[in-house]
């Protein structure tokens, strides 16, 4: 067995599911995607509420909006302006599509990531995300906890980039797409509070297989 599946195990057994991604619809959890770019998920979050609140969560309904009608409702999200054109991009992408996400769940997983990344402002993370976690595709999603957890493991150099990450758990993750969900949110969760930027290595329950410790 790999090693990043014992670490799964054990992320899993300290922390317990961890119920990722939040959103009540597939379109909601696609938006929070893009606001969760370069910020916490509580302050995402209170912008998805925010939109909840003027009932825009709707494809729709939110397609009819101007950036510039969006971007104070998301101003919690940080990067607003950029964040409602990257919404409205998305949205203008989906339109082809018929706001349905019964049509993209028909289509190749390699063809819908190819269009995604190919949408300004929506980069491997954000796309990776609204795959896995919104139409239930078995991939990856790599950050910055992602790198940092596994460098101080000595599984990373440090120096590979997110194809070279993403491509070693493909190859060496044993799990179903449920799993690839739990260990990217179980990743966050550890990154989060026990391996920060200062460590808490006495509290680290996989500090016996860590090089930096």
């Amino acid at each position: 067995m790999h090693i990043v599946n014992k670490i799964y195990q054990q992320l899993l057994s300290h922390h317990g599911p961890q119920h990722w991604w939040p959103g009540e619809t597939q379109f909601e959890v696609t938006i929070g995607a893009i606001l969760a770019q370069n910020v916490s998920w509580t302050n995402a979050a209170k912008a998805i509420e925010n939109l909840k609140k003027h009932d825009l969560l709707q494809p729709q309904k939110l397609f009819k909006k101007k950036p510039e009608a969006i971007a104070p409702l998301i101003k919690s999200s940080g990067y607003y302006n950029q964040k409602a054109a990257a919404i409205a991009t998305f949205l203008r992408w989906f339109k082809q599509y018929d706001f349905s996400f019964e049509i993209l769940q028909k289509l190749p997983t390699e063809r819908l990531r190819e269009e995604l990344l190919a949408l300004p402002r929506i980069g491997p993370e954000t796309a990776d995300s609204i795959l896995l976690y919104a139409l239930e595709r078995k991939i990856f999603v790599v950050d910055a906890y992602t790198k940092r957890i596994f460098t101080r493991l000595g599984i990373l150099t440090g120096n590979e980039d997110y194809t070279a990450i993403q491509k070693m758990f493909h190859q060496n993750f044993e799990g179903t797409v449920h799993d690839y969900n739990e260990y990217h949110a179980l990743i966050v969760k550890h990154g989060k509070d026990i391996c920060t930027k200062k460590p808490h290595c006495d509290a680290c329950y996989i500090a016996d297989i860590c090089k930096t410790v």
